[in-house]
């Protein structure tokens, strides 16, 4: 199977997951889209919910297919979320904010009783650490933050668009992603020695979060993990 039909796969999977009465938590990203994609047809088709998104771009997907919306302050809990995630480690430990949502995506998880987590079998890691590593920042005094960041042992740069400009998050900050110099066994300790930086919002690490996660594989197999 292609990546895109495994993401596929695994975006329907998680659709059938979503019941009549749900407040229903949209995350972000390619694989995402698929269960966006899966849950307006099943809305069309009688599925009564509410969902709140994690991003501008899950917000647009989901109005224009007619899912029904709720204000982000209308609400202080849901029934569960589905979003992605760039790693998985076997404690169910990510990485996550490759489309540069993490900050909202994790309050959404938060806000949640549980995470389904949708990947395909590449994003499944023995440790974290492979792939860049998201960080939020406040866009006042840029380099300066970035300078701490480098100062607590880290290599980062600023994410910038396919044109060059600087990359700003939906609430309007940066993104410095941070190549880690090898895989983590503790990345909890990177996360507080980030996060205690003035400026930092937040990383792209999230632990206790993942509830379920559903995998697909490339010989077109799909598991449900508990």
């Amino acid at each position: 199977m292609s990546t895109d039909s495994i993401k596929k796969a695994v975006g329907y999977q998680a659709a059938e997951l979503i019941e009549n009465g749900m407040l229903v938590g949209l995350g972000t990203g390619s694989t995402v889209h698929y269960f966006i994609e899966r849950l307006i047809e099943k809305c069309k088709a009688g599925l009564k919910i509410q969902a709140i998104a994690s991003s501008n771009q899950s917000f647009k997907e989901a109005k224009q297919g007619g899912i029904p919306l709720l204000d982000i302050d209308k609400a202080v809990s849901l029934d569960i979320t589905v979003d992605g995630a760039d790693e998985i480690d076997p404690q169910k430990r990510m990485i996550k904010g490759g489309g540069g949502a993490l900050v909202r995506e994790k309050i959404v998880a938060a806000m949640s009783r549980e995470m389904i987590v949708i990947v395909d079998e590449e994003k499944l890691v023995p440790a974290l650490g492979r792939r860049k590593l998201p960080v939020e920042i406040i866009p006042f005094a840029k380099n300066s933050i970035l300078h701490h960041i480098e100062k607590a042992g880290y290599r980062g740069v600023f994410r910038k668009t396919a044109e060059g400009s600087m990359f700003v998050t939906d609430n309007g900050n940066f993104i410095v992603d941070i190549q880690l110099d090898s895989p983590r066994e503790k990345p909890e300790l990177d996360h507080e020695a980030l996060i205690h930086i003035p400026g930092v919002v937040d990383t792209g690490f999230f632990f206790n979060f993942a509830g379920r996660v559903i995998v697909g594989f490339a010989d077109g197999q799909v598991v449900i993990k508990p």
